[in-house]
């Protein structure tokens, strides 16, 4: 019995894929720049085109002027479907966009949360999140398939499905994402927040061409992501990188007597006290940093920041060895390249680790950045996948 490979079938489901995906690369293209990009004749390109038009998966879009008297077809991908919502949830506030398997820029909606779990509900929230996304995209909520929700925590991916997340209030401990996908009929991903600032990071940031690195994160906790070529470890758990409550060394506890934990060390709550020792002002995590930014004292905090730091980012190298390390999250934005240049002497000083620290280069929602990039990777892979079953049918 003769395989499919080989076969004028499956050779043309290849062709239509990476026909597709040059369109979805470059934008619209005509037959010929299709011809170079790909590598293959005119007649094969056209066929190409037809197919994929049938297939209703991309479109003739005008025409540009060729040869002399002659003009050229343009050739589009359709990104109107299949489609994703990348939503981002913090304490107070829902952000949400529609995702397309080219990667463009949609509108982001945001919504405000009730912190009461009594006004809470998943099902509700994701709902509205896919239809108020849509709305603002302009797009139809029927064609979104699968949707990623980046969150401070993780789901264990055991059977039960356990969530744990202190930014969820009201929502279901276990079995989430099947809650979710049985009363919506998406695919749904439960994603950590420090994760998709890695892909981020990869994508388009700091970690862009790097064979490994680790990225720690400094916001309102202390968290940590492991990218190794390109993939991100979670744990058989889905708690990698959860350092936030690891116990300090005697070293680090030296340096406050407040703090037991890495996050008390580094997190929000310490970086307040910093800067209420500067008598700068200390309402909340965003209004210090913001006083730490325009203050005469900033390279001093930033310094004292710094050393904390070195002392958070042990575990990290003990079991990484990463050759970069980078910081992310608010504080890290606002330290910016010198918090990165303090931390990275600080480890020196302290260990036998000598690794490159830099400062993140998404320095506007990377978390939702990440959930974009995560999802534009899942729409395309699906969008390719039905084309190629269409060729092979």
């Amino acid at each position: 019995m003769r395989s499919a490979q080989g076969t004028p079938s499956w050779l043309g489901a290849v062709n239509d894929r990476v026909g597709l995906s040059a369109l979805l690369d470059h934008g619209p293209l005509t037959r010929n720049r299709i011809c170079e990009l790909v590598g293959v004749s005119k007649p094969t390109a056209s066929m190409m085109m037809n197919r994929l038009i049938a297939a209703g998966v991309i479109e003739e879009r005008g025409q540009v002027a060729g040869n002399p008297g002659r003009s050229a077809t343009l050739y589009a991908a359709r990104t109107d479907r299949p489609l994703g919502v990348a939503i981002v949830i913090e304490a107070d506030e829902l952000r949400a966009a529609v995702v397309d398997a080219a990667g463009g820029e949609r509108p982001i909606v945001r919504t405000p949360l009730s912190r009461d779990p009594a006004d809470r509900d998943a099902v509700r929230e994701v709902a509205a999140a896919i239809r108020d996304a849509s709305a603002a995209a302009g797009t139809d909520p029927s064609v979104v398939h699968t949707v990623c929700i980046g969150t401070a925590g993780y789901v264990d991916p055991g059977e039960e499905g356990t969530l744990f997340s202190e930014t969820l209030p009201g929502w279901p401990v276990s079995g989430l994402r099947r809650i979710l996908e049985a009363e919506l009929g998406v695919a749904v991903f439960v994603e950590n927040d420090v994760n998709l600032a890695a892909i981020a990071e990869r994508q388009s940031g700091a970690g862009e061409g790097r064979d490994v690195f680790a990225l720690l994160w400094l916001g309102n906790g202390v968290g940590a992501s492991f990218d190794v070529a390109g993939d991100l470890h979670r744990g058989s758990f889905g708690g990698a990188g959860e350092i936030g409550f690891l116990p300090l060394s005697a070293a680090a506890q030296a340096l406050d007597e407040h703090a037991v934990t890495s996050q008390d060390l580094a997190g929000a709550v310490a970086v307040r006290r910093i800067a209420a020792a500067h008598g700068l002002d200390d309402a909340d995590h965003r209004s210090a940093l913001d006083a730490i930014a325009a203050s005469p004292e900033r390279a001093a905090i930033v310094e004292e920041i710094g050393a904390r730091v070195a002392h958070v980012s042990l575990p990290l190298l003990a079991t990484l060895d990463p050759g970069r390390l980078v910081l992310a999250g608010p504080t890290a934005i606002v330290g910016g390249q010198p918090l990165a240049e303090a931390v990275e002497r600080g480890i020196r000083s302290i260990s036998r680790w000598y690794p490159e620290v830099v400062a993140t280069r998404i320095d506007h929602d990377p978390v939702l950045h990440g959930a974009r990039a995560f999802l534009t990777a899942k729409v395309r892979d699906d969008l390719l996948g039905t084309v190629a079953r269409l060729s092979l049918s």
